[in-house]
């Protein structure tokens, strides 16, 4: 009879992870469909292009921007770089017309940054990545959670960030390109 209750619960907590699993996936929303710009502004002078599910920044400095600000959320972004490109994706953005690393917190994509303090996965003046990723000429997949003054970044499935700063409650979510080769695919936030 003991083992068949022990049965029943390691069969009634798998079918719990599942759910919460599927749950927690279905309350996702799109933020970027590989197709359209339509929750985002460019704002600088980069040319985006669209090509294969994806969307590609050149020529110049630039960002994409929500057209809406968030709080608190899990954030799902897939990109590709090539070995000297320089980008990041920027949360709780203040200012949604000038976007900087002093005035959001800078996810970094940076694998050859001289210096390698905030390097790819890091959050530029805040935190230095815990693991050394390099994301050069692959997708790769950030998750990022904003959680009150807690922030996680998990890079391919590797947390390398996980602190606590207050200095931004909320904001718009940019994705910068600045040099090299970036492409961002999957863009999907759920909010806590």
């Amino acid at each position: 009879m003991l083992k068949q209750i022990k049965i029943f619960t390691l069969i009634l907590l798998a079918m719990l992870v599942s759910a919460c699993s599927m749950m927690q996936s279905s309350n996702m929303t799109t933020l970027f469909d590989g197709e359209t710009l339509q929750n985002w502004n460019p704002i600088g002078n980069a040319d985006w292009t669209f090509n294969d599910g994806y969307v590609e920044g050149s020529d110049a400095p630039g960002f994409l921007v929500s057209n809406q600000s968030y709080e608190d959320y899990r954030l799902i972004v897939e990109f590709w770089t090539d070995e000297p490109a320089n980008s990041g994706i920027f949360i709780r953005c203040q200012d949604s017309q000038n976007v900087t690393d002093t005035n959001c917190y800078e996810v970094n994509i940076f694998d050859t940054r001289p210096d390698q303090t905030y390097r790819t996965g890091g959050i530029v003046n805040i935190a230095a990545p815990t693991a050394t990723i390099n994301a050069a000429d692959q997708w790769n997949r950030f998750e990022i959670v904003a959680l009150g003054s807690q922030l996680l970044i998990t890079l391919n499935g590797t947390e390398t960030v996980n602190v606590n700063d207050e200095q931004f409650s909320s904001g718009s979510i940019a994705l910068q390109y600045n040099s090299g080769v970036v492409r961002f695919r999957e863009v999907s936030i759920q909010e806590l």
